[in-house]
C-alpha cells in the first residue's frame, strides 16, 4: 500500500514538473545550448579551414625603403589586436601596417603566413623578408603566432624587427637567439630583387667596367 502510494507521488511530481512553464524553460535552455553548440561549430570552422598559398605584390616599394620605415617606429609600445601606432602595435599589426604604409597588402595574422609563398633558408635571409615563428603559447603545437621583418645584411648575425609583449614590450630589434630559433618557423622572401646575388651583380659591374675601358 505504502509502495503504491509512493509511486503516485513521484507520478504527481513528474506531471507538474513538464507543467506549461517548465516545459517552456526547458525548450529555452535547450535552444540556447544548441545555439553556443552552433557559434563553436562555425568558430572552429572559421579558424581551421585550410589557407590558400599566397602570392604578395609588393610593386614599386623596396627592402631598404622599408625596413627603413619599420626602424622609424621602434619604441611604440605593444597592444594586443591593434595596427594603429597612436594605440600600439602587435605584431602582425605590426608587419601591416609598414607594408600597408607602401600600399602591400598582406595578411593581418601571423598564422595566415604559413601559406605565403616565397619561403628561402634562413641563412640566406635579407632585409625586407619576413620571419615567422610559432605564439609562445603554442610551441609545442608548433603553430605560428608571432612574425617579423628581417633587417640584418647576410653575413651579419640574423637580425629582425617586431612588435613584442616581451621585456621590450614594443617594437625592437632582437638579433636571433636560441629562445627565437626553438620557435622559428620559417623566413619568407616578398621582394624579388633579393633573389639577386650580389656576387652575381659585383661580376657584372666588373665586365661592365672592363669592356668599358676595353673600347
Amino acid at each position: 500500500m505504502h509502495y503504491s502510494v509512493g509511486l503516485q507521488i513521484l507520478f504527481l511530481a513528474s506531471l507538474s514538473f513538464f507543467k506549461p512553464e517548465n516545459a517552456t524553460a526547458f525548450t529555452k535552455h535547450k535552444a540556447h545550448k544548441t545555439h553556443k553548440i552552433a557559434r563553436a561549430h562555425k568558430h572552429y570552422r572559421a579558424h581551421s579551414k585550410p589557407h590558400r598559398d599566397t602570392t604578395i605584390v609588393t610593386g614599386d616599394a623596396s627592402p631598404d625603403e622599408l625596413v627603413a620605415f619599420a626602424r622609424s617606429l621602434k619604441g611604440i609600445p605593444y597592444r594586443f589586436g591593434s595596427s594603429d601606432p597612436e594605440k600600439g602595435f602587435d605584431c602582425s599589426g605590426f608587419v601591416n601596417y609598414v607594408f600597408d604604409h607602401f600600399g602591400i597588402t598582406i595578411p593581418r595574422g601571423s598564422a595566415d603566413f604559413v601559406a605565403v609563398s616565397g619561403k628561402v633558408d634562413l641563412k640566406d635571409a635579407k632585409p625586407g623578408d619576413l620571419i615567422l615563428f610559432t605564439g609562445t603559447k603554442s610551441y609545442r603545437r608548433r603553430s605560428a603566432g608571432h612574425i617579423g621583418i628581417i633587417v640584418s645584411l647576410p653575413g651579419e648575425p640574423i637580425t629582425f624587427i617586431h612588435s613584442t609583449s616581451g621585456a621590450a614590450n614594443g617594437v625592437t630589434e632582437t638579433t636571433l637567439n636560441d629562445y627565437y630559433m626553438g620557435r622559428y618557423i620559417k623566413t619568407i622572401r616578398l621582394f624579388s630583387e633579393n633573389n639577386n646575388d650580389p656576387d652575381n651583380q659585383l661580376n657584372s659591374k666588373a665586365d661592365s667596367s672592363l669592356s668599358l675601358s676595353n673600347n
